[in-house]
């Protein structure tokens, strides 16, 4: 049984983290600030209503009051203007009149008592009502620094939410060239560049060598030729001293001097 319960409450507590991440996810700084204000605002409108009933109130009871010390004023003067006027007529022997303006000064004095009583009773009233207006007036100044301060501090997160914002996705950016960074295509390029030209180089020089093997062999061909007609020139020179006569048979044929002498003497003999 702890285990199921145990089983649930995990699943509770991931429904709740799953929910949670996605108020997180639409919550949005500036507008939520921005409600904020405007509740704030509101209940300043509030107490602003409900203070100028209150304040309303005060007035009308300080009517109430000032126009009951005018009325003690007043029945008090006429009290006493009764009073006199029943005296005159007392003096003169009109007790009919005298007690007529008694009874007037009378109703005024009663009267004045009654404003009086109405001013007294209005006092603790008036007293308590301007203490109260006193303090939600300050409140009231105090929520409207207070809002202030929410609208300043409202502006300063949402610059920063802005900021942060922009330089996330700066990062983003940035971490998207990084991994498309144009220089590792040039770098690419540039390998198969230098392995083209590699192979070119390879190819020149193996032309090259093909082409110096080609002159080597001419060189050969001509020193071989050469030789060959050296040795050719050599045995023709060979050939030429073997068919010429030896000096020993020249010497040989060649006739010696008594011959000479003698055919001579033949010669001279013949013509004679």
């Amino acid at each position: 049984m702890a285990k199921k319960r145990s089983i649930w409450a995990r699943i509770f507590g991931i429904g709740k983290a799953n929910a949670n991440a996605a108020l997180d996810a639409l919550e949005d700084p500036q507008k939520m600030l921005d409600q904020q204000v405007r509740d704030y605002t509101n209940n300043i409108a509030q107490a602003e209503s409900a203070v100028a009933q209150t304040i309303g109130n005060l007035r009308m009871a300080e009517d109430d009051q000032a126009k009951a010390l005018d009325e003690v004023k007043s029945w008090g003067a006429k009290a006493l203007a009764a009073s006199n006027k029943a005296e005159e007529f007392s003096a003169a022997g009109d007790a009919a009149n005298a007690q007529k303006f008694n009874q007037l000064a009378t109703v005024a004095i009663q009267r004045q008592m009654a404003a009086e009583t109405k001013v007294k009773n209005l006092a603790p009233s008036i007293t308590s009502q301007r203490e109260v207006v006193a303090k939600l007036k300050d409140g009231l100044n105090t929520m409207g620094k207070k809002r202030i301060e929410l609208v300043a501090k409202r502006d300063e997160l949402v610059a920063r939410a802005r900021n942060a914002k922009t330089q996330g996705q700066m990062m983003e950016t940035l971490k998207a060239l990084d991994m498309n960074d144009p220089t590792s295509e040039i770098s690419r390029f540039e390998d198969k560049i230098r392995q083209d030209e590699a192979k070119v180089r390879g190819a020149s020089e193996l032309a090259a060598s093909s082409l110096d093997s080609q002159f080597a062999a001419l060189e050969d061909l001509g020193e071989e030729t050469e030789i060959e007609a050296r040795l050719a020139a050599m045995k023709g020179s060979q050939n030429v001293l073997d068919e010429a006569p030896a000096a020993s048979a020249i010497e040989a044929e060649a006739p010696q001097v008594s011959e000479i002498e003698a055919r001579l003497a033949a010669m001279k003999k013949n013509q004679a």
